[in-house]
């Protein structure tokens, strides 16, 4: 069965905000600091002016290549500052800085996945099994973590694994499995160990570069990761969460793809995230698809 849907956005939340965008920018408050991003998607006008931008923000990031930015600081803050979020009466712990690739280590969009991880690890049995892939900086580890899952993380930059133990250990979680690993690598021998999860999670980016330099681009491999994350699911208990942000990438693609590789899964759906603004405009972030054995 498939229902596509056609988007879907996280709840408003105390310690993020997404004031405007557009301009090929988007203006963002995590905790008190906020900052100017680029955003290439947001190629409409914005509602608040240039001046009213930088009389607001911190730090501006300005992109000189396709894998470096440099900030531009308007105002003195702290550059390592920590924001909470709220599930299930408990509070995830990040700690956020400025990075060199354009982000500061959460990705608000993802709000929404986390709470069905959540949600779908609870309902897999005593025990469950949650593998994370290019899992980054933990917000989705830390999900399947607080529900009880048995969680490995798999990131092939130790720097950012480093980044995501500590939001464990500051969100007063512990035990997830760290792996510094190509993520094809590792699932493909799990696959032949013959081990498997009740949950998979992947958030591949577009373009990457591996832990030994494997060249990684999503429309080429993501057949072969797909149905390499068949192979590892329990069949009687299973979801899959896949993040994608290439433009080719649909919906419809999504849910195309699932279903020609996940055959085991009963269900199977996609959806645009977005952002919805104080200013009034919705901000797509990307495209998730969703597959569970029931």
């Amino acid at each position: 069965m498939s229902k596509t849907k056609q988007s879907q956005t996280a709840q408003p939340w105390s310690e993020y905000a997404l004031l405007d965008c557009g301009n090929n920018r988007k203006l963002e408050r995590f905790g008190k600091v906020v900052l100017i991003r680029p955003e290439p998607g947001a190629i409409w006008q914005p509602r608040l002016s240039d001046k009213e931008w930088k009389e607001k923000a911190h730090a501006e990031c300005i992109q000189v290549s396709n894998n470096k930015a440099e900030w531009k600081h308007f105002k003195p803050f702290n550059t390592n500052w920590a924001v909470s979020y709220g599930m299930h009466g408990k509070q995830l712990k990040f700690n956020l800085q400025l990075t060199r690739f354009k982000h500061v280590g959460l990705f608000p969009e993802h709000f929404v996945n986390w709470h069905f991880i959540h949600d779908a690890v609870k309902k897999s049995g005593p025990n469950p099994k949650v593998l994370n892939l290019f899992a980054y900086t933990g917000g989705a580890s830390l999900a399947a973590k607080m529900a009880g899952a048995d969680v490995i993380h798999v990131d092939s930059i130790k720097q950012v694994i480093t980044w995501a133990k500590s939001n464990m250990e500051s969100s007063g979680l512990k035990d997830i499995r760290w792996v510094v690993e190509d993520a094809l690598k590792f699932i493909s021998r799990e696959h032949k160990r013959g081990n498997t999860y009740n949950g998979v999670i992947l958030d591949p980016p577009a373009f990457g570069i591996g832990a030994k330099g494997e060249r990684w681009k999503l429309e080429d491999s993501i057949n072969e990761i797909m149905e390499k994350v068949a192979g590892v699911l329990d069949p009687k208990q299973h979801f899959v969460v896949l993040n994608t942000y290439s433009p080719g990438f649909t919906p419809l693609v999504l849910e195309n793809i699932m279903k020609s590789t996940l055959k085991r899964s009963k269900n199977i759906y996609a959806k645009e995230l977005y952002l919805q603004s104080e200013s009034g405009y919705k901000m797509p972030t990307g495209v998730t698809g969703i597959a569970s054995s029931s």
